[in-house]
């Protein structure tokens, strides 16, 4: 691993990405997207991520200039089109378009169809609780996982997230796949050539495995059994058969399939705090509920009780000065691209 400045790192994606074709406000918007996961410590979801979509948009299976398109429009509720454009960059266009409707009316929602793989769902429920809003997010992914009892991969690894602003400089941040692990984790191990640990998944045939090419081959495992799988059922509901999106199997895979769109769904429902409680009350409550879960008793060995959001918050804060870890595949990668579109690849490893 080498470790860069995370704004070189901005700049440099957002440069290759408008290499391809992206317009220069929507690749910062993706560079953004990308650095935030390295810095908050999902590496699986940042930079490591470009590679495949200047893939596939230099293949044309992602539009580098999509309009993001409003099909039906209730008052606070919209049907949104991505246009198969990146779903960083419509993402974050569906949610500023939620912003003024749910300042205006308390609640605000929204289904995005023909889209793509998103990244990190806590980067947008971030940004919301940044303007004192909560956002509760979903979307279905390329098949990975199993209902309950089978070992077809039907389902996404499908996640759901919500951030909640506090007064304790970090956001309370719940992010979570209903499969046992991310699948970015099996790749990453795939790409490492190195096992992973035994429960994690299911060969093409159905059989325990802790080889990550098999586990790629067959299926990610359901967290919490039959409970992971009801969650997964429902984020498929909200994100593809409410949205119009491409259910289960239909999805494209970003890495498989080379020849079509993922035609993927997202599900967005965003509250205004305002609405429910005053700000200040709810910030003052919620940091007396952090207080009180930190002051628990501790188990033997532990010195300190986290909440979700609290270690990513400080991963961040170091990463943005010691900068972000780039692995050597990955920057192999970006050197392959900065060549093929001449590109300078200008960025100073930290404490090289």
């Amino acid at each position: 691993m080498k470790k860069f400045q995370p704004q070189q790192m901005r700049s440099l994606a957002a440069r290759l990405a408008t290499a391809v074709g992206v317009p220069s406000g929507d690749a910062e918007i993706l560079a953004d997207a990308l650095v935030d996961a390295d810095l908050q410590g999902t590496s699986t979801h940042g930079i490591s991520r470009l590679n495949i979509y200047l893939q596939r948009m230099t293949k044309g299976l992602i539009a580098p200039k999509a309009t993001l398109s409003i099909e039906r429009d209730s008052g606070s509720v919209l049907a949104l089109d991505a246009g198969n454009g990146l779903g960083q960059v419509q993402a974050v266009k569906a949610l500023g378009l939620l912003l003024p409707l749910a300042r205006a009316n308390g609640v605000a929602a929204a289904t995005i169809r023909n889209s793509q793989h998103f990244g990190a769902l806590s980067y947008y429920c971030n940004r919301a609780a940044n303007e004192g809003m909560v956002l509760l997010a979903m979307t279905n992914c390329e098949p990975a996982m199993s209902p309950e009892g089978g070992y077809q991969a039907f389902f996404g690894t499908n996640p759901i997230a919500a951030s909640f602003p506090t007064g304790k400089g970090f956001h309370i941040k719940i992010d979570l796949a209903t499969s046992i692990i991310a699948r970015g984790n099996i790749i990453a191990a795939q790409k490492k050539k190195q096992a992973i640990p035994e429960g994690w998944a299911l060969d093409r045939h159905g059989n325990p495995t802790t080889d990550a090419q098999e586990a790629l081959l067959g299926t990610v495992l359901t967290m919490a059994g039959h409970k992971g799988y009801a969650l997964a059922l429902m984020v498929e509901i909200f994100s593809s058969v409410l949205s119009g999106a491409a259910i289960g199997a239909d999805i494209g895979s970003m890495y498989k399939n080379m020849d079509r769109k993922q035609d993927v769904g997202h599900f967005f429902c965003l509250l205004n705090i305002a609405a429910f409680l005053d700000p200040d009350e709810f910030c003052s409550r919620i940091d007396d509920m952090i207080d009180r879960i930190k002051a628990s008793a501790k188990r033997p060995g532990v010195d300190e009780i986290l909440v979700p959001g609290e270690r990513s918050a400080r991963n961040a804060l170091v990463n943005e000065i010691q900068g972000i870890s780039v692995s050597q595949e990955t920057l192999a990668e970006l050197q392959q691209w900065c060549s093929r579109l001449n590109v300078p690849l200008d960025c100073i490893e930290v404490n090289a």
